[in-house]
């Protein structure tokens, strides 16, 4: 299952993520629009599933060195066994799903998703996603 996740963190946050890193872009004078570009290939990294979610995943977390930069944009691929663990929501955060299919569990209630799905968690809220299992017949 492949989930693409936008996370609007506060600024707080935000700045806090970023104490102690100074990229060079940051170093730049600031200019009037200009635009940046993040390829797959990229960003990509193998984790395990977040908030003990179990398994291996593959993490996309595009625009994570821009400065100054208020909210955060990842893909994350799920793959068999894994799954992001059920957990209290700091931040607003919104996860479509790309392909495949799975179940959602949001304030203790199981809700299937599946592509074109969009879920908005809001803060305060909890939830957690786990791929379905594919059954087979014989």
């Amino acid at each position: 299952m492949r989930v693409m996740r936008r996370t609007i963190l506060p600024p707080l946050a935000a700045f806090l993520s970023g104490a102690g890193f100074t990229h060079p872009a940051s170093q730049q004078k600031p200019q009037k629009g200009g635009y940046v570009i993040e390829h797959d290939a990229e960003v990509a990294k193998e984790q395990p599933g977040p908030h003990n979610g179990g398994g291996r995943t593959v993490a996309y977390s595009f625009f994570a060195e821009v400065p100054k930069l208020s909210l955060v944009f990842r893909k994350r691929v799920l793959r068999p066994g894994s799954g992001i663990g059920y957990h209290a929501q700091t931040e607003d955060e919104i996860y479509y799903v790309l392909s495949g299919r799975g179940v959602m569990t949001l304030d203790g209630k199981e809700v299937n998703v599946g592509p074109g799905t969009a879920v908005l968690t809001r803060t305060g809220s909890s939830h957690g996603l786990k791929p379905m299992r594919r059954c087979s017949t014989s």
